[in-house]
């Protein structure tokens, strides 16, 4: 039969009129849209202590009564109705970036990182800001602020089983992790998400916002902001420079998708733009200090950062698990950005382990910045999941890990183990899964290492020369109104309520609304208004494409003149990366007295050391953790009088201890697990059962593991007892730590 072909449709008077009608009916709906926003911006800013969050809030801690004070606070999230809290789990405290907007945003929906922490029954709290800083306040004094703040959660939790899990979005996530650098006792697990830490990485092709400290001669236009704010550096300019980013989203599909949208979009149009367009400000020496130590020096990785009593800020220091929550489509901080650090750190997963770290990542294929921490689908997935499971990854043994999350529904074994929609798994990895991800050479590092040369240089001659001069002609008075003409501030208050033509809008729209007649989805008038924005979106793309490579291009040529490079002081020679962490002979002393304490202890202990000792040995093979594993350790604890008495934070040091010895010595501690057994056999037996519920509980074991098993029955006094799967004994499943 042959082919139809399609005939275009030819547009009618008819369609010509029902498109006119729909499309100015949508201009009137689209400007009072616009009239709303404008209002709401006003009176955003005219609030004392104005935020986002969709629940209800108690202030706990006031950073103003500190004594350096800093804008911050700390407040409870009080539970909704339906929500019940369990006072015996750990809590979580979610930071909010300050990275120009205003606070809220990891509350901003009911599905977010603090709904499911309270779905999953944890108390939660939230260190917000407020829009103005206080005068003179520091990033140090800051970090000081949050950890008072944590050491008054941890005392409203004396019954809590761990330290809070501490979120970090953004650029909360470097912050937290300052603070866990310099106060590691008060964290429990810490998850950053979006968070960039290795400021410099990035792929070739990719990630232009690296470049543009360089291309703009470095840190001295940043004082120069400042200067002209009167020492107050306004965050609009943090927000133009995500926008900038996207040309096409922030010119073009934004307003287009409201537009085209008009009759459903407006309430979650104004809902992101309440907390988009609410503005906040820093000292300008805040703002110095994030791009000279931070996204030009890229000093903090490398622990070259100190605070004002000399204390060196060194990562490494961190005890608690690192979460780190990453995406491929995420062009503000990309999976370099967030991941690199480890890189710059550790020279391999055994320097990680002899630091005690864990470190767990996740790399989304997709979403973007904003939707790290602001997506439902992704609240609902992955923070659901690191929610649920955090105990899982506060014991996991040091070393590094992928989390891999599958559908529970996929689950062939142990589905009644798993309690959400998702089965998480954490494998083991290598820093080259990490390297595989794609990064800079050392080319790139020296090109990065002379544009941060460059801009001490630029910053000492403009404070010698032009601040003077600046901060004489610029009044409080004169910066407060450069503030009020910055281009983002206008876009709303033009439509605002203070200006009168837009009084008109209000009473015309409501008309609008009763007489609304949109046009049909298949008039062809509204295919090529579809048409049209597409070219416009690819247009606005190929122009970005064009000026991140140009971009790209003119950073290389520049910052990797070898005359401009040698004149900086910069080594063409070294194969070192200008920005790598320093080792520490004192660690590795530390390190070889713990394991000669360790060796003295591998025939210490009972059943408690044996078991852990044989799933660790078992497990190993597998090159990872299953939640429903987990799961099954969880109801033995439980079911075991002995095993019950151990608090979480013992069960921790048991595991790791036994760990510790298996990569020590394997040998030695296996040949000593015997003694660490009951004698009678059928207590053995007994434990050998419990032990392959565990191992049974993510399915059966194969290969290496397998084997494993049936050495272990032998060192039970077993081995002439067959190790087949046996069922996990089927409860309801509790996610309470026991």
């Amino acid at each position: 039969m042959p082919k139809q072909s399609t005939i275009p449709t030819i547009p009618t008077f008819a369609d010509a009129y029902a498109f006119s009608v729909d499309a100015w009916q949508r201009s009137i709906l689209f400007l009072d849209v616009m009239r709303e926003r404008g209002a709401q911006y006003e009176e955003h800013r005219t609030q004392t202590a104005p935020n986002v969050l969709e629940f209800g809030a108690e202030l706990i801690r006031d950073g103003r009564t500190l004594t350096k004070p800093v804008n911050y606070a700390l407040v409870r999230i009080v539970p909704p109705d339906g929500v019940v809290i369990d006072p015996s789990k750990r809590p979580f405290v979610v930071v909010d970036p300050r990275a120009g907007h205003g606070p809220g945003i990891g509350g901003f929906k009911a599905d977010s990182e603090i709904g499911v922490a309270m779905k999953a029954g944890h108390p939660c709290y939230f260190i917000g800001f407020l829009p103005d800083p206080v005068l003179g306040q520091t990033i140090e004094d800051i970090a000081h602020a949050e950890a008072d703040f944590l050491e008054t959660v941890i005392a409203r939790h004396p019954a809590a089983d761990g330290k809070p899990c501490v979120i970090g979005n953004c650029q909360a996530g470097w912050a937290v992790m300052i603070v866990a650098s310099l106060r590691p006792e008060l964290f429990g697990p810490i998850i950053i998400a979006g968070a960039p830490l290795s400021y410099w990485a990035g792929v070739k092709g990719q990630n232009p916002m690296r470049y543009s400290g360089g291309l703009l001669g470095g840190s001295w236009l940043t004082a120069l902001t400042g200067d002209l704010g009167a020492g107050i550096f306004d965050g609009a300019w943090l927000v133009q420079n995500f926008e900038n980013q996207n040309p096409a989203n922030t010119l073009w599909t934004k307003q287009y998708n409201l537009y085209s949208k008009i009759d459903t979009e407006a309430g979650r149009y104004l809902g992101f733009e309440r907390w988009w367009g609410g503005h906040v400000t820093l000292n300008a020496e805040e703002m110095q200090f994030i791009v000279d130590e931070l996204f030009v020096g890229n000093r903090l990785a490398a622990g070259e950062i100190r605070t004002s009593d000399g204390t060196a800020i060194d990562l490494r220091n961190i005890s608690s698990p690192i979460v780190v929550f990453c995406s491929k489509g995420d062009n503000i901080t990309p999976p370099q950005q967030a991941l690199d650090w480890i890189l710059d750190l550790y020279d391999s997963v055994d320097e990680i382990r002899a630091y005690g770290q864990t470190i767990v990542y996740t790399v989304h294929e997709t979403i973007g910045h904003l939707g790290i921490f602001v997506s439902a689908g992704v609240a609902r997935k992955e923070h659901d999941e690191f929610a649920s499971n955090i105990e899982l990854i506060d014991v996991l043994p040091p070393g590094l890990y992928e989390a891999v999350l599958t559908p529970a529904s996929e689950a062939a074994e142990g589905r009644e183990l798993v309690a959400g929609e998702w089965v998480m798994r954490c494998e083991a990895r290598t820093l080259d899964d990490i390297r595989t991800l794609g990064g800079n050479d050392i080319d790139d590092e020296r090109r990065f290492a002379a544009a941060a040369k460059l801009s001490e240089i630029n910053l000492a001659l403009y404070r010698t020369y032009l601040q003077p001069a600046i901060k004489t002609v610029v009044t409080p008075p004169v910066a407060e109104a450069m503030r009020n003409m910055h281009p983002l501030r206008l876009q709303y208050a033009l439509f605002g309520p203070d200006n009168p033509f837009m009084a008109w809008t209000s009473a015309l729209a409501e008309q609008v609304r009763d007489s609304r007649e949109p046009a049909s989805p298949d008039n062809p008038f509204t295919a090529l208004q579809e048409n049209l924005s597409r070219q416009i979106v690819d247009g606005l793309e190929a122009w970005r494409r064009m000026a991140e490579s140009l971009s790209e291009q003119t950073f290389q040529a520049i910052y990797g003149a070898p005359t401009l490079q040698a004149a900086l002081g910069i080594d063409a020679k070294s194969t070192r990366p200008p920005r790598k962490a320093e080792k520490s002979l004192l660690h590795q002393a530390l390190v070889d007295a713990r394991i000669a304490e360790l060796k003295a202890r591998m025939t210490e202990g009972g059943t408690c050391e044996g078991l852990a000792r044989a799933l660790l040995f078992v497990g190993m093979a597998r090159g990872g953790v299953d939640e429903r594993g987990f799961e099954a350790v969880r109801r033995l604890r439980r079911a075991h009088p002995g095993a019950r008495q151990l608090s979480l934070a013992e069960f921790k040091t048991l595991m790791r201890e036994q760990y510790f010895m298996l990569l020590i010595d394997e040998e030695t501690t296996l040949a000593a697990l015997p003694k660490l057994l009951p004698e009678a056999i059928e207590d053995r037996r007994g434990a050998f059962t419990a032990l392959r519920e565990v191992l049974d509980a993510s399915g059966p074991l194969t290969g290496p593991a397998a084997e494993r098993l049936q050495r272990m029955a032998t060192l039970f006094g077993l081995d002439s007892e067959p190790t087949v799967p046996i069922a996990v004994r089927k409860t309801t499943p509790n996610r309470s730590a026991s």
